[in-house]
């Protein structure tokens, strides 16, 4: 397997954005996104020619146009598959994938889930909008129960899948959460890009034509403080300007709020953020909002070796001590002579 050197070299802004038009609904999230990628390219040490975004079908799914970059915009839900082959042809490239909630959760829910579980060295940007925008408004995976749309005229019955707690139920090492308009996405995506494997990041997007508004309890920047948990590695998970905090109930084994005293944190009990507990984590992505604040930022961060890594130690093992052959390659086994019969033509 040829493995090509990766590139680095300084770069800014301008050297990360195409010369296409954006192409969005005016008020998007997506360009709030986009925006965000593309100012934090040049800060995590890589270059546009060591760089591939792989997109599947939906509205993010243009973001490769607008990226300086490698890129495909490829079938609906198979991101995942593409990624693959490139990593496994070129270890090291620089790949990211985007994605949305009918994408990578619906049709290429089977193809994420591989993924994830296999952890090839990736940074997976699911854009969560709980709905299909780009064909017309239909309720999504994610979408909340009661949710009208043409495909649900009398709300929708179903339960809504958790982005987030889907990526750990398939053994994902890094799990981030997001929002489009966000100061602190930039951090997300650097700390997303430094680890070293398939890292999910859930991104809420407001679809500004289908879903107006639908994270505005929690991402209106008003109040924001009562309502978003920013979770740092090391740091006690305090919101509310310091005065609430979640702590740990022993007895129940469940997460719970607690006011917070004078900013004494301890005597209130309040559990010190480690990205590398995942059952505090499953316990942070099945907090209810509204009970709870928004959990978001990095999640859980625990690497281990990583699919292609694996892959190429396998073929170089293998192939120790061996010369390539392909004839003998080609015979090896069962062979067939054919001969001609009938009648000459």
């Amino acid at each position: 397997m040829n493995q090509v050197t990766p590139i680095t070299r300084a770069t800014t802004l301008k050297d990360w954005e195409s010369d296409q038009e954006v192409r969005w609904c005016p008020g998007c999230g997506d360009y709030a996104i986009l925006k965000a990628v593309q100012r934090t390219m040049p800060e995590i040490g890589t270059a546009p020619e060591n760089t591939v975004f792989i997109s599947g079908i939906g509205c993010s799914s243009r973001f490769p146009y607008y990226m300086e970059t490698y890129g495909f915009h490829t079938i609906h839900g198979r991101a995942p598959a593409f990624a693959t082959g490139l990593k496994l042809a070129n270890p090291n490239l620089d790949i990211w994938i985007v994605t949305g909630d009918g994408d990578g959760l619906s049709i290429g829910g089977n193809h994420t889930m591989h993924l994830i579980r296999r952890n090839l060295d990736c940074q997976i940007m699911l854009f969560n909008n709980e709905i299909y925008g780009l064909t017309k408004g239909q309720y999504s995976p994610t979408s909340r129960v009661g949710t009208t749309s043409p495909s649900t005229p009398y709300g929708s019955v179903d339960r809504p899948a958790q982005p987030a707690a889907f990526a750990l139920g398939a053994g994902a090492r890094f799990v981030a959460r997001g929002f489009d308009v966000s100061k602190e996405l930039p951090n997300v995506l650097k700390a997303a890009h430094a680890h070293k494997g398939a890292a999910f990041i859930e991104i809420f997007q407001n679809c500004i034509v289908y879903n107006k508004d639908v994270f505005e309890d929690f991402a209106a920047p008003k109040g924001a403080e009562d309502r978003q948990l920013w979770l740092k590695h090391g740091e006690p998970m305090l919101y509310a300007k310091g005065t609430k905090g979640i702590a740990l109930d022993a007895e129940a084994l469940h997460l719970k709020t607690v006011d917070v005293v004078d900013g004494d944190w301890q005597t209130a009990g309040v559990i010190v953020h480690d990205v590398t507990n995942r059952s505090v984590a499953h316990m942070l992505v099945e907090m209810r909002f509204g009970e709870f604040p928004m959990a978001l930022g990095v999640l859980y961060d625990d690497p281990r070796p990583t699919f292609e890594a694996d892959v190429v130690r396998q073929n170089q093992a293998a192939a120790e001590g061996k010369k390539a052959n392909l004839q003998s390659l080609l015979k090896k086994g069962q062979t067939w002579t054919v001969t001609p019969s009938g009648p000459e033509l």
